[in-house]
């Protein structure tokens, strides 16, 4: 059998997944399917090894996370992430697992990330352009905004999902309050020790919290903040 090495970009990116899947990180086709549809070479910087399963520096203090967290963040929000419903990324960055959701939710769907640094909200929505999701980008399902992500995005609020790619030390209220009662939302909690904590309000309005696996993420802060490096 022959060996071709340094195939095509999407050949790579398939290659990354199915590794996942071989780690049993994946288990869901569906998260399969997105992830092999979204190339993560649009969205790291240039000259990053995009494949590699580490989390990458984007800048600004920020970094896009390792392709096995962000599988584990589609495949706990799968549920809430059906054609037709709300998403909300917060922190959303280069704008990777924004345009996941987007391809998920579809175009009857709408998508948000909310990024506080306006340079990643700028480079996040080129990024998009160049991907699978760019006509949801450009239909309007999909929109990425600058703001202060702790505060959410009510204008399309409630969410059926919300994940947040940085660390609070505790859940933000305004957060729980755009969760749609039925809704999940998936957010690493604490300061230095962190847990992945997912969120799922149900129906009656209360609110069940279990930690799914302790990570490492940088602080959910202010923009200042993140600059200083604090």
């Amino acid at each position: 059998m022959e060996h071709h090495s340094g195939g095509s970009g999407t050949n790579k990116n398939k290659q990354m997944v199915e590794q996942l899947q071989r780690y049993g990180v994946i288990s869901s086709k569906k998260v399969v399917e997105v992830m092999e549809t979204i190339d993560r070479a649009l969205f790291v910087p240039d000259g990053t090894p995009a494949y590699v399963d580490s989390p990458m520096a984007i800048g600004y203090n920020a970094t896009i996370s390792a392709p096995h967290m962000h599988a584990t963040c589609l495949q706990l929000l799968e549920e809430n992430l059906q054609p037709g419903m709300h998403a909300l990324d917060v922190g959303s960055g280069t704008g990777y697992l924004t345009a996941c959701f987007a391809t998920m939710v579809g175009p009857q769907g709408r998508a948000i990330g909310v990024e506080h640094i306006p340079e990643l909200v700028a480079a996040s929505i080129k990024n998009i352009e160049k991907s699978a999701a760019a006509s949801l980008l450009k239909g309007g399902s999909l929109a990425v905004h600058a703001g202060d992500g702790r505060e959410g995005w009510p204008e399309h609020a409630p969410y059926d999902a919300i994940h947040v790619g940085a660390a609070a030390p505790e859940i933000p209220q305004p957060l729980i309050d755009q969760l749609k009662p039925g809704g999940r939302m998936v957010i690493p909690v604490g300061k230095i020790f962190q847990d992945l904590q997912v969120v799922d309000k149900n129906l009656d309005g209360s609110v069940s919290i279990r930690n799914e696996t302790a990570v490492r993420y940088v602080p959910l802060t202010s923009r200042d903040a993140q600059l200083k490096g604090y």
